[in-house]
């Protein structure tokens, strides 16, 4: 089995827009290190990720951050050591324009 240590996904959010930052190749089993999550905007923003089981949908029963404020400007770094699946997904949006999600970590196949 080879470890490959990258970049597992990049996004800009659209003011409540839920989008997939990253989702799990098939064949393949990750392990998410960190996901910084950065508010570029002049205003206050609300955060939300969520850690989606393959087939599944975001809502309630997957939530690993709900609602989280973050200040104008301001970036946050969440450290984590999640272990994901085949097909799972980490999805993430903000309340507000220009909020960015990167998670970062490694692939195993």
């Amino acid at each position: 089995m080879a470890t490959t240590y990258k970049i597992l996904g990049q996004a800009a959010d659209d003011p409540d827009v839920v989008q997939t930052l990253y989702t799990v190749p098939a064949a393949t089993q990750a392990v998410v290190s960190t996901i910084t999550v950065a508010n570029v905007t002049t205003g206050a923003a609300d955060f939300n990720i969520n850690i989606v089981p393959s087939g599944g949908s975001a809502g309630y029963t997957n939530i690993l951050a709900k609602d989280v404020a973050l200040a104008a400007n301001d970036t946050t770094t969440l450290t984590l050591g999640l272990t994901l699946g085949a097909g799972d997904s980490i999805v993430v949006s903000s309340d507000a324009g220009e909020t960015c999600f990167q998670a970062f970590g490694s692939e195993i196949s």
